[in-house]
């Protein structure tokens, strides 16, 4: 009943941007967290950012601090990450995940506790 869909993913130059949408659909409520997720090729699932939907509340991995940046679009049910002087250590397949969120605060970058993800979109930064 619960889909994410990304989109958004492609080749870049390093310094360049991209800019990733999360379409959820079959949410009940209106207080989630989303989260972005990363991995790539031989490396550990790396949360990048979170948002409370309920509070617009947004949270940063200290690796992505300053240049991506999440927000949600309550009308289209989308949520974005916005990706800006990508590096190639940015490379990588970046999934949405959701779930309820227990209170307003921020969500923690836990990929355990997320119970629903999205196929990804991959994300390609040359030197």
């Amino acid at each position: 009943q619960v889909q994410l869909v990304e989109s958004g993913g492609g080749s870049v130059q390093a310094g360049g941007s991209l800019r990733l949408s999360c379409v959820a659909s079959g949410f009940t409520g209106s207080r989630n967290c989303v989260v972005w997720f990363r991995q790539a090729p031989g490396k550990e699932r790396e949360g990048v950012a979170s948002i409370n939907t309920g509070s617009d509340t947004p949270y940063y991995a200290d690796s992505v601090k300053g240049r991506f940046t999440i927000a949600q679009d309550n009308a289209k049910n989308t949520v974005s990450l916005q990706m800006n002087s990508l590096n190639p250590e940015d490379t990588a397949m970046y999934y949405c995940a959701a779930m309820r969120a227990i209170t307003l605060g921020r969500c923690l970058l836990i990929g355990q506790s997320y119970i629903h993800w999205g196929q990804g979109t991959q994300v390609t930064v040359s030197s």
